[in-house]
């Protein structure tokens, strides 16, 4: 897979998978988030294994319907937006990318 250099030092964390679940890439804010869990030494391992349930099962279920799954998340004081979704290359699925950004507890909206 190519690699970008925005994506490495970029201030969300960014990790993408297989359509198996095998972690392929975390960049730095990726593996510090997931520091306790192994960090970079995730890359080769399922995704899956990392999820208790229910997040198990739902996780398996936008996986295999290629569905993007878009929540908020209150950790610490800090609140985050959690995105993933499918990620395709040429048309062809390859597999899903998980995408957390931390947010303003208040944000403002606006209709455009």
């Amino acid at each position: 897979m190519d690699t970008h250099e925005w994506i490495k030092e970029f201030p969300g964390a960014i990790t993408v998978c297989d359509t198996e679940g095998i972690i392929l890439e975390m960049n730095d804010r990726a593996a510090r988030m997931f520091r306790e869990q192994g960090g970079k030494d995730l890359l080769g391992s399922n995704l899956l294994d990392c999820h208790p349930e229910p997040a198990r099962t739902r996780l398996v279920a936008i996986m295999e319907n290629r569905q993007d799954n878009v929540y908020t998340i209150e950790k610490n004081g800090k609140k985050k937006i959690i995105y993933q979704s499918p990620w395709y290359s040429g048309g062809t699925h390859r597999g899903f990318v998980e995408l957390v950004l931390e947010i303003p507890h208040v944000v403002p909206h606006f209709i455009r």
